[in-house]
This record gives C-alpha cells, structure tokens and sequence, in this order.
C-alpha cells in the first residue's frame, strides 16, 4: 500500500471510492510479495498490481461490488483451480488475496481513527502496523505503532503484541487470534543508512542509496573530508563530529544499515563500539581480511563478545571483484539490499 499512498490520499480527497485488495498468503513461485495491493474505483481506474496480470482482472471482478457493499471478502487463487487458471495463474503457485472497500469510507468512529492516523504515518515517515480483521463481512482495522500507541476497535494486549512482533521481524504476515485472522501489514520508517566516512566510495554509495529510497547520514570528524567531499548527491545530513557524538541521537534498529569506510581505527571503531551491541540490521565494515583480523583482535580486547563481532560484514559488500570506488559502492549496496529484503 505504502507504494501507492500518493493516489489513495488523492482519491480519498476527492471522495472518490474504491476498494483495496492485498496479498495476504503466497506458496510457490506467486509472482508478487506478501503485502502487494492493487486498488481500483467504482468507474474501474486502477493502481498497483497483486500478481503482474496473472489474477488481476478476477481481483477486479470480485473487489468491485464491495466498494458499495461495505465489505470484505477473502479470496484464492492457485493451479489447481479451474478459475486460477482460467485467470492465468500458471506459474505453479498460490495465492489469497483480502479485498475490501478501502477504510477512509468507513464512516465508524474506529476506522476513521484508524485512517486519520495510518495517513499522519505515511505522510511523515512515522512507522506504523496496520492490522486487519481477515473475513468476510465488515473488516474490522487496528494501527499499532512501536510506541505502543493503538488507534481503532479491538485493542487486545495479544493484538498489539503481535502487531509490535511483526513490527521487529520486518514481515508483513497473518496472525491468529481467538480462531479469526489478522493480516499485519508492516509501514516502516524510511530505512536509513549510517556512513561513517565521507570518501570517495561514500559518494556513490549516498547516490545508489536515494536511487533505493534510504535516508542516509554521513559522519566524519576530519573536516576536510565532511566539508570537502563533492558530492554529486549530497546526503540527507553530514556531521563533523566523532560517530559517538552522532550516533546517541539516531534508533540503532531493524530498519538501520551501518557502513564503516574511514578505513581509521580511531573513528571506525568509535562507531563500532555504539553499533555492535545495538539492533542495527546490517553493520559492515571496509577493509582487507589482514585488516580485519587486526580490527577484531581490537574489539576482543575491548570486551566484544565473539557474537558480536561476528555481525561486522567484512570484508564488505557482496564479492564482484570490485576495484573502481563506484563498483565497490555497488558491492556494498548489493549486500545491503540482499540483507534487507531477507526479512520480505
């Protein structure tokens, strides 16, 4: 949904109705995620996709009469049914779609808590957990963020921690509560990327790292590399402090991506010593394996456990040989991306 949070607001501004359907379950070769929406209005516009066309237009066909009728609806598709393939799902997997009509028409006094506050999220880069009640007949939705703050019907303490579960798996998933289910649909902040070092290779990895939408923040205590760094696109914020000044004021989370490039003992483990014991999903770190052996023996001596330690991603990046600054920065990316979309 997020991915289409640009239209959603734009049609529900206009008041203009329209039903949502999300992939809540997939088994095999399903040809789109856990979490893909496609939304489509009472005069049949469209937006976004659950399958790449496989199943779109029986989607269609079934989400349409429930913009009026108020309600939700469950739906299955796979090989074995005469209709899946007669709508094309042929690649050998299976799906089930929840459609309904979209929850800024909702005119209970949950739902449009729910709504106001799901909108307050994607508009300001604020994470959040929407659940939704799977069934068919009127949906039922709850806003979890990780706060704890809980928006909407039904706020069950077993609700809410699951909803926060999911949250921390980074996996959009269906959750079993009191023989009903609940599909949690995962809305993270922006992923951010922490770059300690501003070099060369930090200005193709801030460039690839806005191509795939991350928040990035360079730090480097040597001034001429922070201020006289030419980037050819700058990152978001650049500190010339010590990664230790910096590093306190950001959530060191699942959603957080640490690269260490300044190839100096003195700031690279300054932010390793903040970086290892926090929860940040990817901590990587540049240097040859005679490098990093001697940056281990560092951290042992320091009190790392052999745990921690393990997390540093080193030598970093995915292995294409790399040699230029842009390819290295390539590397990185690639690796990063890989870990990222492992929880998907």
């Amino acid at each position: 949904m997020k991915e289409l949070f640009s239209v959603i607001e734009d049609w529900a501004n206009q008041n203009k109705e329209f039903a949502i359907a999300t992939v809540i379950q997939t088994w095999g070769s399903s040809p789109r995620p856990v979490g893909s929406s496609m939304i489509v209005s009472s005069d049949m516009e469209m937006a976004g996709s659950v399958s790449g066309g496989c199943v779109e237009g029986a989607v269609i066909k079934s989400a349409l009469p429930l913009i009026d009728g108020k309600a939700g609806q469950r739906l299955a598709y796979g090989v074995a049914d005469e209709e899946a393939w007669a709508v094309g799902l042929s690649c050998g997997g299976k799906m089930q779609v929840f459609a309904e009509r979209f929850l800024a028409f909702d005119e209970r006094p949950g739902e449009k808590e729910v709504w106001e506050n799901l909108k307050d999220c994607l508009s300001n880069n604020k994470a959040c957990v929407l659940l939704t009640r799977i069934a068919d007949g009127e949906p039922h939705h709850l806003l979890v963020l990780p706060d704890g703050q809980v928006f909407g019907k039904n706020q069950e303490e077993i609700l809410i921690k699951e909803g926060l579960r999911a949250y921390n798996e980074r996996k959009n998933q269906l959750i079993e509560h009191k023989d009903t289910q609940y599909f949690a649909q995962v809305f993270p902040r922006k992923s951010q990327m922490l770059i300690i070092g501003a070099a060369h290779i930090t200005v193709d990895l801030v460039e690839l790292a806005k191509m795939y939408d991350f928040e990035t923040i360079a730090i480097d205590p040597r001034g001429i590399f922070s201020s006289k760094t030419q980037f050819t696109s700058p990152p978001d914020k650049i500190f010339s402090d010590y990664p230790a000044e910096v590093l306190p004021d950001y959530t060191l989370d699942a959603y957080t991506y640490a690269v260490v490039l300044s190839h100096d003992p003195k700031i690279d483990d300054n932010a390793l010593h903040l970086l290892l014991p926090s929860k940040a999903a990817y901590i990587g770190a540049l240097g040859s394996k005679r490098t990093h052996a001697k940056r281990v023996k560092r951290l042992e001596e320091a009190g790392f456990s052999e745990e921690q330690i393990a997390r540093i991603h080193a030598p970093i990046g995915v292995d294409i040989k790399a040699k230029t600054p842009k390819e290295i920065a390539l590397s990185i990316m690639g690796e990063i991306i890989k870990v990222k979309n492992e929880f998907l």
